[in-house]
Formats: structure tokens, sequence, C-alpha cells
């Protein structure tokens, strides 16, 4: 390697991993705030979180590494253009494609790199933090338990679902106006229990949760033996001042909170089992479909419609079956066109009739396909998730890329070097691309665009301007190249100037 090769390489090489180490650490305390309800005040250790915050490094990588490679190359090449080294190079006869030969080498590697994280790394990740948030709220009682909704709250034993007003206190510990709907081992709600308070207790040393509630109410419907009484549906009604619940945790506590369990995600899988998902999820979904039309055809009596035969095709199936022929010409020449000529051909009573149970099957037909219509479209929205979580893998490699040629252009253009207009620069274009994607990955999921268009569609649209940005650089052009235009005017006013002139001359 030359020496000016080794010289832009490590400069640039210092840039970009002391942009990945400051925007790692920005994204990690912005991510934080989003888990921040999982973490804070739950009574976890320094080893829990330390694992939750290693293992949520990774799924930050497809939007740190790309502006990381945009900012350092803007960073790199607008300080060699602002200390006119880039002056000196092409003095020196070297081209901005021959000083840029070893990073489009390095920048090209990372490409392979990212593709190779992207699929192994990230997917395993995001299982290990979903894991920990799972376990941790398994473990961590409060933690399970979320504000205004009903939240399942199960120790080895009977189960049950908790809902509460506001929780408060060290660790969330006291509770507000509390409702458990009590479920027996067949899972079945028959007790109800409401309180105005309760309190979690439990100790380090204890495989024994105590859920004492205070100020309450207590029901449960009795289950008698004869079936006359159970026409009468007896229940048991108690008012309690304190009421204590002990939930046995000793086999949670035992358990591992990195265990993987059986519920994965696109984003949990690498290209492989992508593939073989979205075939399998493709085929499952166009048996469903046609499963469902065939049960919609046969409730409304539809039929397919005959098929026309023409002169030949009558001919050879009449020297067969000519009977069949008959049947088929009945159907094909039938004098009656249209629905309303058949419902004239009836009497007015059987008319009614007709018209009242057509709207009675229409209407259940089209609850039925309303009610399948949000079924389907979760499953297709899980399919599209599929193939765009695929072809966003390899969407990140090419944006590095791609990036890299708006960034190394960009910075030989402004001429200016430092964390201050590069910096903001950067952080446009890069909210540009990052909006871009969401917004076609959003689409994408609805079905509204194709999958494939949503994951590539940020990076096709910098691929021109990295393309164009590299020819102005080439060429030594500004940013925005308004002198053609300048010079159109100028020359229109010329030319006017000169007409005048002509007049002048022939008066």
């Amino acid at each position: 390697m030359k020496i000016l090769d080794r010289y832009i390489l490590s400069r640039f090489l210092y840039n970009f991993f002391s942009s990945f180490l400051i925007l790692i650490v920005i994204f990690i305390f912005q991510g934080i705030w989003l888990f921040i309800d999982d973490l804070a005040g739950k009574g976890l250790g320094v080893v829990i979180i330390a694992k939750f915050i290693f293992y949520f490094i990774p799924t930050l990588v497809d939007k740190v590494l790309p502006l990381t490679v945009l900012l350092s190359s803007i960073l790199t090449f607008g300080t060699f253009a602002e200390n006119y080294e880039f002056a000196a190079m092409k003095a020196s006869g070297i081209s901005l494609q021959r000083g840029m030969r070893s990073l489009i080498v390095f920048v090209l590697f990372l490409g392979v790199v990212t593709f190779f994280f992207a699929n192994n790394i990230i997917p395993k990740s995001e299982q290990k933090m979903f894991n920990l948030r799972r376990n941790i709220a398994k473990v961590k009682p409060a933690a399970a338990i979320t504000e205004g909704v009903f939240s399942d709250f199960e120790g080895t034993g009977e189960g049950m679902n908790i809902k509460v007003e506001k929780k408060y206190g060290e660790q969330d510990r006291f509770l507000d106006n509390v409702i458990i709907h009590k479920k027996t081992k067949q899972s079945v709600n028959n007790t109800v229990i409401k309180a105005k308070a309760g309190e979690l207790i439990s100790s380090e040393d204890s495989d024994i949760i105590q859920l004492v509630l205070k100020d309450g109410n207590y029901y449960e419907e009795l289950k008698p033996k004869s079936s006359k009484d159970k026409r009468k549906h007896p229940f048991a009604k108690s008012k309690f001042e304190t009421y204590t619940i002990n939930i046995d945790i000793s086999e949670l506590n035992n358990q591992d909170l990195e265990e993987d369990g059986n519920i994965t995600t696109d984003k949990m899988k690498n290209v492989v089992r992508l593939v073989k998902d979205i075939d399998s999820l493709g085929k499952n979904n166009v048996e469903k479909v046609e499963a469902f039309s065939k049960n919609i055809i046969t409730r409304m009596g539809g039929f397919p419609e005959p098929p026309k035969l023409d002169s030949l095709q009558l001919a050879s199936e009449a020297l067969l079956n000519k009977s069949k022929v008959d049947s088929l010409q009945q159907i094909q020449y039938d004098t009656i066109s249209t629905i309303k000529e058949f419902i004239n051909t009836l009497p007015e009573w059987q008319q009614l009739q007709v018209v009242s149970s057509a709207k009675t099957t229409t209407q259940g037909v089209l609850s039925t396909v309303v009610a399948k219509k949000e079924e389907l479209q979760k499953r297709f929205k899980f399919y599209n998730s599929h193939i765009l979580s695929l072809h966003k893998k390899y969407a990140l490699a090419f944006s590095c890329i791609i990036l890299f040629f708006v960034g190394a252009p960009l910075g030989a253009i402004i001429r200016k070097g430092g964390l201050g207009l590069p910096m903001v620069i950067a952080i446009i274009l890069f909210l540009t691309y990052y909006f871009i994607g969401v917004f076609a990955g959003n689409y994408a999921k609805e079905g509204n665009i194709h999958p494939s268009i949503g994951a590539w569609l940020s990076t096709l649209i910098m691929l021109p301007l990295g393309i164009s940005l590299t020819r102005r650089a080439t060429a030594d052009r500004g940013l925005f190249g308004f002198g053609h235009i300048f010079d159109a005017i100028k020359n229109l006013f010329k030319r006017k100037k000169k007409d005048e002139e002509d007049d002048d001359n022939e008066g």
C-alpha cells in the first residue's frame, strides 16, 4: 500500500471509529427511554441491565452504521479539501477516484461484513433481548403488571389476571384499585376479587410472594352438582379488610433469564430461515384465501360459468355424449339472461321471499367477509414483514457503500472539516434516508407497495445523488450548479440589447 493510500485510510478510520463510538452512545441513551419502564425501579442487578444494553447495541447497527459512513466520509474529505490537500493531490496528477481507491476497498469489505452481521448477529441479539425482557417480567412480579390493563400474573399453581389503576413506591410494590380474576387449573375465571389497595411483599430468601389486598370484596361463582341448582347460578360474596394471596415462584426464581422461548419474529431470523418461512407463509395464505373463497361461493350458491363451446367442440362432444351436448347447449342458450327477468317470472309472494332470503344471505356473507378480512390482513402483514426483513439485510450492506459515495464527494465539494457544517449536512441526509425507509417499510407491511421496494427505496433514492455528487466533485463543480442558468440569463439580456441596437441603427 502506498503512503498516500495509508494516509487517507488512516484518517478515514480515525473519523469512522470515533463517529461510530459517539453515535452508538447517543443511540443507546435514546433507545433506553423506550425500555425505561422495563428496567427502572424493578430491583434489577447491574449485571442484568448490562446484559440488556449489550444485547441492545447490535440492534442499533442498521441506524448507526449508515450514518457513521456518511459522517466520516464527509469529515475526512471535507478536511482534505479545507486544508488544500486535495489541491496538492490534483496538482500532482492524482484524481478524486484515485484518492478514494483505498477507501472504496474498505467500504466494499465493510458492506460484506455488515451483511453477515445483519444475518447472524442481529437476529440472535433480538432473540436474546426479547427473552430477557419477557423473563424479567416473570421473575420480577411488579414488572409483569401494567397499569390500566389486565396482566397475566402466574406462579406455579393457579394463575390470575390482575388490573391495577396505579403502581407506586419502592419497586412499584404498592397498588391502587386492584381487580383480580383468579383462574382454575382449567383456565376458567370463576372468582373475582376487588380491592381499593394492595401490596406486593417478597424476600430474596423466600420463594413465596405475598399479595396483600386491603378493603375489598370477594365474589365466587359456585358450581353445584345438581343440574337444577345450576340454573339458579349461585355465587358467594364476602367483604374483607385484609386478604392475603400467597404465590409460589420457586420455579420462576430458578429460571434462566436468557432461556429461549418459542416466540420468534421476522427480526429474529436469518436469510435461510426467512426464505423458508416466506415460502411456507405464502402457500399457507393462498390456501386460506382459496378455502375462504370456496366457502363463500358455496354459501351464496354460486357456480362457475359453463364454458362456451364452438361448433367443432360441439360436434366432437356429440359423438361421445349427445345428451351432455344438449344440456350444455341449453345452459349456453338460456332465454333468461338477467336476475330481473328471473324474478319477474315468479309470483309476487315468491318474489318477496326470494328477495328477503337473498338479503339475509348477503348480510351474513358480508359480516363473514368483514370478520375474515382482519385475519387475512394480519396474515399478509406478517408475510410482508418477512419479505421486508429479508431485503433489508441486503439493503443495509449496499446503503453503506452508496452513502460513502454520497459523503466523500460532498465533503470535497463543501470543503469544510470539523463537526459543524459536516455534522448538520450528514444528519439532514441521514434523516431523509431514514424517514424514507420508515415510511416505505410501513407502506410495504400494509401491502400498499411491494416489500422489496419498501426495503430498497431509500437506498435507490440515494444512488443517483451519489452518482451526481461524484461527477460534480470530479469536475470541480460546486454543490449547486447554477452557473449555466446565470449564463443563459446573461445571454438572453445580451441578445435583447443587440436587437435594440439593431433597431436603432435601422431607424
